[in-house]
């Protein structure tokens, strides 16, 4: 039966999230006081020239994801946090990350602009290897997410507290997509997406343990690689387990039929040892998953959801490249 929430009914549906992480090159986040207006941008707090800012990269289509970010301390401090994460050509693990603390949010959009002119940058303190987590908390532009992105940044600010997690930092955010996943979070510098999450899920994937086979379920794909290649990613981290997490990874489409019923994917992976796998897989439209409804709680009419299964899955190469000196 349909319910007002799009998340209760994308859940009742038995919806599979797979393939939908979204693929930015960059992510710009900014730290920005709530409340936010549906429009993130429009908030009060955010300055002019930053919304002209996005605007002009809107404009010349750069490939950057830019976010509103808070957390319980961005009303009272004296400071706005401003943090960069970039993929690099051919890296295969995630994003490399700057940290910029700055006297306040007005000089975000002049620190933007010289790290895409690649200037000399002032208020760059050490990135270090901290994990940042964006929980998408965004009521005013999709309601699940105020009911149940909300709760879920309480209990996951204090489960980081109790594991004594110093180098993880959750941040409140506004909406990255996928809101009828609430609650949804991207786990960066990874590029990792998830939905449907609860503690012990959550849990698990701070601390890399407990059962992979919630993966089946809270698992949105990896924001570096195709949308069709996150089906097949998803299948290697069942198969190998938490290990997966070491090994850097690209995917490509190697062919698929005219009406995209058929996919032919290539998934790539080296681990630490320096051997390279090379696995070939065979996605076929799955009717019974490929869904009809809303994907918002705002959305004015229901959309067709095409879902894929792994038909076949096979080692097509493997081979050890680094020769120890």
């Amino acid at each position: 039966m349909s319910t007002n929430f799009c998340s209760d009914n994308s859940r009742e549906a038995g919806e599979d999230i797979i393939g939908t992480a979204t693929n930015n090159q960059t992510y710009v986040l900014v730290e920005c006081p709530p409340p936010w207006n549906s429009d993130a941008f429009s908030s009060k707090w955010v300055p002019d020239n930053l919304r002209l800012l996005m605007e002009e990269a809107k404009t010349a289509k750069l490939p950057i994801k830019f976010q509103l970010i808070a957390n319980d301390l961005t009303h009272k401090v004296k400071s706005t946090t401003l943090l960069i994460y970039h993929q690099e050509k051919g890296e295969g693990k995630g994003y490399l990350k700057r940290e910029f603390k700055l006297e306040n949010i007005e000089q975000a959009a002049a620190t933007i602009k010289k790290w895409l002119w690649r200037k000399n940058l002032k208020y760059e303190i050490d990135a270090t290897t901290t994990r940042d987590i964006l929980v998408c908390t965004h009521g005013s532009h999709d309601k699940c997410c105020a009911r149940y992105g909300n709760p879920f940044y309480f209990h996951a600010n204090n489960i980081i507290s109790s594991l004594g997690l110093d180098n993880v930092r959750i941040w409140k955010s506004s909406h990255f997509g996928g809101h009828r996943f609430a609650p949804t979070m991207i786990d960066l510098p990874q590029g990792r997406y998830y939905g449907n999450l609860d503690q012990e899920s959550f849990k698990s994937i701070l601390t890399h343990t407990g059962d992979i086979e919630c993966f089946k379920d809270i698992y949105r794909g990896w924001g570096i690689l195709p949308k069709s290649i996150q089906i097949v990613e998803r299948e290697l981290i069942l198969r190998y387990g938490w290990d997966w997490f070491n090994y850097k990874a690209a995917g490509r489409i190697i062919d698929q039929s005219l009406d995209k019923s058929s996919i032919l994917a290539e998934l790539t992976f080296e681990k630490p040892d320096g051997s390279v796998y090379v696995y070939q897989a065979k996605l076929v439209k799955d009717n019974s998953k490929t869904q009809t409804f809303k994907t918002s709680c705002n959305a004015k009419h229901e959309t067709v959801l095409v879902r894929y299964t792994v038909a076949n899955m096979w080692l097509a190469s493997r081979e050890l490249v680094k020769v120890a000196s």
